[in-house]
C-alpha cells in the first residue's frame, strides 16, 4: 500500500519512521515534509506540495494511488480535507471539517463542553474591545485569568494574565493590533485551572477508541516554565500524574461524553482526538481540544506504541478497531525540542547543522527533523523549531539522560533549548 502524510514537522518525520516500518508499505509520500524526511530515502519520498493545497493533495493521491492519507497538521482539518478526500472515496485519517471545529475554534469547544457538561474552567466569550475591556473593569476579581484567540494560532494564541493591566494588554494585542488575525476575531476569558497539565491522545472511528499513553507537554520557551508560549519545547510519556484511576476518569467524564456529543449533533468526531488537561488532586478538566496529534508528544507518544501504527489507523478507517492489537512498550520516552536562537519571535534561518559522529551510536535515540532544509545536499535550519531528539529508556531519569546526552552532538548557530525537560515528574 501506499501512504500519504501531510505536514513538515517532528510529529510527521515520526509518523514517516513508524509507517515506514509496516512492511505492507510500499511508499510512504510526505507533503512538504522537511530535510530529515528528504534524508530517510528508500521508500519515503518528500512532495512538493503545501498542506494547505487540498484539490492538489487529491489529485497526488488520485495519481499515486495512495491508499491511506494521514492528517498531521491541523491547518488542512479546518479547511476540510477529510470531507473532500471522503466524497473522492479515498481513506483518510481525522474528523471532518465540522468536527475540527473541536479545535479550530475555542468558542464552539466550549460552548461544546458546556452542553455536554464535561468539565473545564468556566468562560465568556467576546467579539470587540469595548466589551471585553468592560468585563475586566467590571466583572473580574481574581487573577491569573487566561485569554484565548478562538482561532488557529500554532499554539500561541494562549496568554495566562496576572493583572488587570496585562488582560486589558492582551485584549489591545487581539482586537487592535490583530497579532493573529482572523483567528482573534472571538476572545475567549476563562478562569485559570489549578493543577498541573497532562495530554491523552485517542484513536476514534467515531464509537471506538484506544488510548495511547498520556504525556506531558512543556510549552513555555524557558526552563521553570518561564518566557512565552510556544509550539512546545519538550516532552515525556507516559505521565506520572495520569495515574490509571486518573485515566479512567477522563475516559468516563471527558472521551465517552465527547465522542457521544459529536455524533448525538451529527458530526461524529473520527481520527485522533487530543485532550489537553488540568488536573486538580485527581480531578481533570479540558483545557484545549486538538483535532490531531499533538508536537512534540507525538515523539514521545508513538516510539511507545508497541503495535503496528498503519494497522491500528486502517482499522480505524474501517471501523475495526477492536479487532487489531494496540499495546504499549512498558519504557519511557523523552524528547527535547532544539530551536532557533530568538523563537517564538524573530529567528534566523540558513544556518549549518552539524552532527556529531557519537549520535549515530547512541542507544534508544532518534532524532526528528521540523525547521530542517536540504539545501544541495547541506542541511540547514528553516524554522523555529529544529529538531525533536527522543530517546527511550527504561526509566524516565534514563530516558531523559540519553535524549540529552543525544542534543550534545548536534550543533547551529543560536540553538536554544530547555534544560529541564521531565524535571516536574522526577
Amino acid at each position: 500500500m501506499n501512504v500519504l502524510i501531510i505536514g513538515s514537522g517532528a510529529r510527521e518525520h515520526a509518523m514517516c519512521y513508524f509507517a515506514a516500518q509496516n512492511e505492507g508499505v510500499q511508499r510512504v509520500f510526505v507533503a512538504p515534509g522537511n530535510g530529515g524526511t528528504a534524508l530517510m530515502g528508500g521508500k519515503v519520498c518528500n512532495v512538493s506540495l503545501t498542506a494547505v493545497a487540498l484539490d492538489d493533495l487529491l489529485q497526488f493521491a488520485l495519481d499515486s494511488d495512495v491508499d491511506l492519507t494521514i492528517v498531521g497538521s491541523e491547518a488542512p482539518l479546518e479547511l476540510g480535507i477529510v470531507d473532500l478526500f471522503r466524497r473522492a472515496g479515498k481513506k483518510i485519517v481525522g474528523p471532518t471539517q465540522a468536527a475540527a471545529r473541536l479545535e479550530s475554534s475555542k468558542v464552539f469547544s466550549k460552548e461544546f463542553m458546556q452542553r455536554h457538561h464535561i468539565p473545564t474552567a468556566g468562560y465568556h466569550v467576546f467579539h470587540d474591545a469595548f466589551s471585553a475591556n468592560a468585563h475586566i473593569e467590571s466583572t473580574l476579581k481574581h487573577y491569573p485569568q487566561v485569554i484565548k484567540a478562538s482561532g488557529l494560532c500554532a499554539g500561541k494564541g494562549v496568554f495566562i494574565v496576572f493583572d488587570k493591566e496585562q488582560a486589558k494588554s492582551v485584549i489591545r494585542e487581539l482586537f487592535e493590533k490583530r497579532i493573529f488575525g482572523d483567528a482573534g476575531n472571538e476572545v475567549v476569558i476563562e478562569e485559570f485551572l489549578p493543577g498541573e497539565e497532562a495530554s491523552v491522545f485517542a484513536l476514534t472511528d467515531g464509537t471506538r477508541y484506544r488510548l495511547f499513553l498520556s504525556a506531558q507537554d512543556h510549552k513555555r520557551i524557558g526552563d521553570g516554565d518561564t518566557g512565552k508560549n510556544t509550539g512546545g519545547m519538550g516532552a515525556y510519556a507516559p505521565a506520572p500524574l495520569v495515574t490509571p484511576e486518573v485515566m479512567q476518569r477522563v475516559e468516563e467524564l471527558i472521551i465517552q461524553p465527547t465522542l457521544k456529543g459529536m455524533r448525538d449533533e451529527g458530526s461524529p468526531y473520527t481520527g485522533f482526538l487530543y485532550v489537553g488537561l488540568m488536573i486538580n488532586r485527581g480531578e481533570p478538566f479540558v483545557v484545549e481540544y486538538n483535532a490531531r496529534m499533538g508536537d512534540p508528544e507525538t515523539q514521545v507518544v508513538l516510539p511507545l506504541l508497541k503495535s503496528d501504527f498503519i494497522t491500528a489507523l486502517q482499522a480505524s478507517v474501517e471501523g475495526t478497531l477492536d479487532d487489531v492489537p494496540f499495546e504499549m512498550h512498558r519504557r519511557s520516552a523523552a524528547t527535547v525540542v532544539i530551536a532557533s536562537g530568538g523563537y517564538p519571535d524573530h529567528y534566523e534561518t540558513g544556518k549549518a547543522i552539524t552532527f556529531a559522529d557519537e549520535l549515530s551510536v547512541l542507544d534508544g535515540c532518534l532524532v526528528f527533523h521540523a525547521g530542517t532544509a536540504l539545501d544541495a545536499g547541506h542541511l540547514t535550519t528553516s524554522g523555529g523549531r529544529v529538531f525533536s531528539v527522543t530517546a527511550l529508556g527504561e526509566s524516565l531519569r534514563e530516558s531523559i539522560d540519553r535524549a540529552y546526552r543525544a542534543v550534545e552532538k548536534i550543533g547551529f548557530e543560536g540553538a536554544v533549548y530547555r534544560k529541564d525537560i521531565g524535571a516536574k515528574a522526577l
